[in-house]
């Protein structure tokens, strides 16, 4: 009897929620080594000059700031959405339902890097190009800039933002089996 009752009352852990967290915790990491160059300006042209500049360098910005809000808190968020599943309604994540938890765990994770990693990649690169040769760039101006680099990357990012949906797409597919299904 007294088995019985420790049982009972051992906590319900989510191993998708936690899962996710961890997948949060490694992005988070990863945007801390974001965010080193920005702040060291050793680098020529410096990361904060480029984000300065406008122009390529939002791209930068924008992958940066996309980044930490989708690979770091979007990855956080979505362990509550988990945790509210396995803990609070004390439903199982098995089956398809499984399947589609990992589909949306990696895809959703390695996509939201992938992407925005290019925008930071394209917009580096396309800022110091436009920059004058005397601050580290190559002095080129900005049709020039379009046409050698960021040009390249608008096709291979509107890809990478669509795989990205999809392993979102599989995560709500989950969530919406999961809570309507009959235990």
């Amino acid at each position: 009897m007294e088995e019985k009752v420790a049982l009972e009352s051992k906590p319900i852990v989510s191993r998708w929620a936690n899962r996710f967290i961890w997948a949060s915790i490694i992005q988070g990491l990863f945007a801390v080594a974001w965010t080193i160059p920005i702040v060291l300006p050793n680098i020529r042209p410096s990361v904060a000059q480029v984000i300065a500049s406008g122009s390529a360098g939002t791209w930068f910005l924008v992958g940066y700031t996309m980044y930490i809000v989708v690979g770091v808190f979007g990855a956080a968020v979505t362990a509550l959405f988990y945790h509210h599943l396995e803990v609070e309604m004390k439903k199982t994540i098995k089956g398809f339902s499984n399947a589609l938890a990992w589909v949306h765990l990696v895809v959703m994770n390695v996509g939201a890097a992938a992407v925005t990693w290019a925008l930071m990649f394209a917009g580096y690169f396309g800022e110091a190009d436009l920059m004058p040769a005397s601050e580290g760039g190559k002095g080129l101006n900005a049709g020039q800039v379009h046409v050698i680099l960021l040009s390249h990357f608008i096709d291979p990012v509107g890809a990478l933002l669509i795989i990205t949906a999809l392993g979102v797409l599989a995560g709500g597919l989950v969530f919406v089996l999961t809570y309507f299904r009959k235990e």
